[in-house]
């Protein structure tokens, strides 16, 4: 039975377009990743580490540390994998438009005109990238590195392959995809583009490395926090398999 205002009989029907009914749905946008928060697959079966403006994914095989400075405050993520590594930092950015391409650009003068190194673009995964060569900190040595970044919404994520996965696309697969699967938390409050995202110890990382200093101090030891703390996957998630462990590196 049909429901409807009542037409009058000399009122001709309204006519129905053919084309309105049968026009598919219009097409969803997919994030791939690097996410943000508000994008992030609910089920996608990864254990993530909680650092604040970021959550890593942990990965078979791999190990995530994170740099910690004097102060105690989480600077950065570390994936390790088979002797490359990935850093990971977070920024804030714009609203409306992205920084990758002022900060790519600014790497790779800094490189080639304040460093004395090298700088190439060339297109990767995730757009335009650098593959560069930065001092080792040793007179006329340069070591192989590689730039990759994301722009998100009011964000920025910045990768440094450094290690065989620099130069080697199968050696880095493992990392560019753990960077891929990273969620960022960018947060409401107001931030300056180009400010780190605030960082943290994951509660349990942080509740042990309080201890450890309260129990120095108790000896009248003085402990620093700089330095990292390493965390790994295992078959029950147990993110703090080895520690963390926070060592003084000077």
């Amino acid at each position: 039975m049909a429901f409807g205002r009542k037409k009058k009989e000399d009122e001709a029907p309204e006519p129905v377009s053919p084309v309105a009914e049968v026009l598919p749905p219009e097409p969803v946008a997919v994030t791939t990743g690097p996410y943000d928060l508000a994008d992030a697959p609910d089920l996608d079966d990864l254990q993530r580490i909680d650092l604040g403006g970021i959550r890593v994914p942990l990965a078979p095989d791999m190990e995530v540390r994170v740099d910690v400075n004097p102060e105690g405050h989480v600077m950065a993520a570390v994936a390790v994998h088979r002797g490359s590594q990935l850093l990971i930092n977070a920024f804030a950015a714009p609203r409306r438009e992205g920084i990758w391409d002022e900060v790519r650009t600014e790497i790779s003068q800094s490189l080639r005109n304040d460093q004395g190194g090298q700088a190439e673009e060339t297109d990767g995964p995730f757009g335009r990238e650098l593959r560069a060569r930065i001092p080792t900190g040793q007179p006329g040595q340069l070591a192989p590195a590689r730039f990759i970044g994301v722009d998100g919404p009011r964000w920025f994520l910045r990768g440094l392959l450094s290690g065989p996965a620099a130069t080697d696309p199968v050696q880095a697969a493992p990392l560019v995809e753990l960077f891929r699967k990273v969620v960022v938390v960018r947060g409401n409050d107001a931030m300056a583009p180009r400010d780190a995202l605030p960082l943290r110890l994951p509660r349990e990382a942080a509740e042990q490395a309080a201890a450890a200093q309260a129990a120095a101090a108790e000896q009248g030891q003085d402990v620093t926090t700089e330095g990292e703390g390493r965390f790994q996957v295992d078959d029950e998630f147990n993110p703090f398999e080895r520690g963390p462990e926070i060592t003084e590196t000077r």
